[in-house]
């Protein structure tokens, strides 16, 4: 289900840096970049998001600043959507319509500008000038463009496989000692009163910490309406990335940041679950 998605945006990602179209990407976003405390070349991360948020958070290594690197790595883990989640929104999501993929798609967008600008207001610092060699276009060599892409894919199946396999193992084991329904009842005031989300969908979110697609694969096992579905999707999407992820935004940020990031995380993702449970 996921890998369809995935192959596809490897490739069109692959063709564009082969041809030397991002550098003139960033160039042309660096005014608007510098409104969330970024400059253009920040928008190569945000895209790899769109792949693997492991990457993107990664790639935050070549900007300039340590200030830089948390909002954009924080951005990308709560406002980016890798391919599997992707995937999986389109999946089920898209069964409702594609006006409910388009309100999840624009909900993560809007938090990536609001969230940026006050980020961008509240940490102290400035984003440097952009500096930056322009390629000239080239015709993209396909047998690397192919190797990458080979390799990409081959990287996240490694990776992903065991994890869901441990995931959906941790899960049934959780689910015999009824720790989930332990964990229902407690949550039940914020997952009902204000996400608006039935109990069950505890489950997906916890999940969530393990991998973003097994998740939301979750969400199809609950009786959700549309809304809810919208709902739940933006929320596991914002609220945690990855346990691959995490380990990673750990080592970058450290300690202090990495808390900071994480609560930034949670507050926004109650934030606007309870804002669209309101206004849909």
């Amino acid at each position: 289900m996921v890998l369809p998605y995935i192959i596809s945006f490897y490739l069109i990602l692959g063709i564009l840096e082969d041809i030397g179209y991002l550098p003139r990407l960033a160039v042309l976003l660096d005014t608007t970049m510098h409104k969330i405390g970024l400059h253009g070349f920040a928008i190569i991360p945000t895209l790899l998001g769109l792949g693997c948020n492991v990457p993107a958070v990664m790639a935050t290594r070549v900007l300039e600043s340590k200030r830089e690197r948390f909002i954009a790595a924080t951005l990308v883990c709560i406002a980016i959507p890798c391919a599997s989640a992707q995937a999986m929104v389109f999946g089920l999501v898209g069964k409702y319509g594609g006006q409910y993929v388009a309100i999840v798609y624009v909900t993560l967008f809007l938090v990536w500008i609001i969230l940026g600008v006050l980020l961008n207001s509240l940490l102290k610092g400035f984003s440097p000038e952009l500096l930056i060699e322009i390629p000239p276009y080239r015709v993209p060599p396909w047998g690397t463009i192919i190797q990458k892409l080979w390799g990409r894919i081959r990287g996240f199946l490694i990776e992903a496989v065991p994890i869901i396999l441990a995931a959906v193992l941790v899960i049934n084991i959780l689910f015999v000692f009824g720790i989930f329904d332990y964990i229902a009842g407690f949550t039940a005031p914020v997952i009902k009163g204000v996400l608006g989300l039935p109990e069950e969908s505890v489950t997906a979110i916890i999940i969530g910490l393990l991998r973003k697609d097994a998740a939301l694969g979750m969400l199809a096992l609950s009786p959700m309406t549309a809304k809810q579905m919208v709902i739940g999707s933006v929320v596991l999407t914002m609220s945690f990335p990855c346990v691959a992820t995490v380990i990673v935004l750990f080592r970058e940020l450290g300690l202090k940041d990495f808390m900071k990031s994480t609560a930034i995380m949670l507050t926004s993702a109650l934030v606007v679950g309870g804002i669209l449970n309101v206004i849909l």
